[in-house]
């Protein structure tokens, strides 16, 4: 599939009115939001994905249960909805060609196959001229460097279905390279040398079928095992920091020709700035915009997938959001899942709480979030710090 689009095909695209039904490939929370977001400007949303109980198909009007290359399941979804999206990059990107001949699909198999596959990845923001940490394809244990070299430590990370923090291995030496590689049962991976982080940052962007892109402010983010803690925005850098990767991730969106939201992740070392990873949906960084935006990264998936004007990126208050994940609900009993004391963090008068809906809480799921705003960023950043500690969060 090609990745550019003719203007003649950028000037014929027409507007998907409601109440048209939209079709979503994903069904959790990132498809929620979604579907919340559709039903607000009046579309209908079908959700395929092949767990009963997943956040999106619980308030979907249709909820197709089936697996991502389910013919029968893709046949319906294109006859039935006038443009479909998806919410996670490791949705099958044959799926997303075979309902493209068809129907619209935002964004192309095309960029989502780039993003879901690691050495991909890598080497188009290389070739983009973007900057990008050292790195070695690993194919094979004869790839892996010798201790001279001068990318360890380093991290393997497989190629394929790695995420918040899985499928990755810090190694200080090729003996410890090829221990992780072959755990990783000898996938695909790439050896990214481990750099002295100051920050990590993130954009999220829209970018609609005739180039318009609106930018979200950049978020600062801080992680625990892997896995998104803290956004705060907008992010405690300089000026410059946060202007270059606004820049930046407008340059990938256009070298991509990427129609849909888009995430782009930053590691920032000194006065540099790399491009960590990309993400073709909306992103976890990007749920303060629900509460902080005038237009949420959700609401611009929808309009970028209809054909609709992009809505106003800008940041109405400071926000400080922290991810919810199941370890709260076991945070006062080893075996037995609690309800988290959602009347404390609720104390707060300016938090907004955020639930998925998820069928049961595991310890590392990602079970919600909330979100801190105010005008104050001191005081919002110590509000959500007070509430964090009130749910028991980052404390197992």
């Amino acid at each position: 599939m090609s990745l550019q689009q003719s203007n003649t095909e950028r000037s014929s695209i027409a507007t998907i009115v409601a109440p048209a039904m939209l079709g979503m490939l994903g069904g959790g929370q990132l498809g929620r939001f979604f579907v919340i977001a559709a039903h607000e400007l009046g579309y209908q949303v079908t959700v395929l994905d092949p767990d009963k109980n997943s956040p999106a198909g619980k308030i979907a009007d249709v909820h197709l249960c089936a697996d991502f290359d389910d013919l029968a399941a893709l046949k319906k979804l294109a006859q039935t909805c006038s443009a479909v999206t998806t919410e996670f990059e490791n949705v099958p990107a044959k799926s997303l060609e075979k309902l493209a001949l068809t129907t619209t699909v935002r964004p192309s198999a095309s960029c989502v196959a780039i993003a879901q596959h690691r050495v991909l990845e890598k080497n188009f923001i290389k070739d983009a001229g973007l900057p990008v940490a050292p790195f070695a394809v690993i194919n094979g244990a004869t790839d892996l460097p010798e201790d001279t070299s001068s990318l360890y430590p380093a991290i393997l990370k497989v190629a394929r279905f790695g995420y918040d923090g899985k499928g990755q291995a810090r190694v200080k030496n090729q003996t410890e390279a090829q221990k992780a590689f072959v755990e990783f049962k000898q996938e695909v991976c790439v050896l990214e040398q481990m750099l002295p982080l100051d920050l990590e940052v993130s954009v999220v962007l829209a970018r609609d079928a005739q180039g318009n892109i609106a930018a979200f402010p950049t978020a600062e983010n801080s992680h625990l095992n892997g896995i998104l803690d803290i956004s705060i925005v907008p992010a405690r850098c300089s000026a410059v920091i946060k202007a270059n990767a606004q820049a930046l991730a407008k340059k990938l969106a256009e070298k991509l020709d990427y129609v849909g939201v888009l995430g782009v992740e930053f590691f920032v070392v000194g006065k540099q700035l790399l491009v960590n990873e990309i993400a073709p949906r909306p992103h976890n960084s990007g749920h303060y915009t629900i509460d902080a935006c005038v237009t949420s990264q959700f609401e611009q998936q929808v309009r970028v997938m209809t054909g609709l004007p992009l809505g106003d990126a800008s940041l109405h208050s400071n926000a400080v959001m922290v991810n919810i994940l199941g370890d709260s609900w076991f945070a006062n009993s080893k075996n037995d899942a609690l309800e988290p004391a959602w009347n404390k963090a609720l104390g707060h008068a300016n938090l907004k709480l955020h639930l998925y809906g998820k069928h049961e809480p595991r310890k590392g799921r990602k079970m919600g979030h909330f979100t801190v705003i105010g005008q104050d960023l001191k005081t919002v950043l110590n509000a959500a710090l007070i509430a964090r500690s009130e749910l028991h969060i980052g404390e197992s």
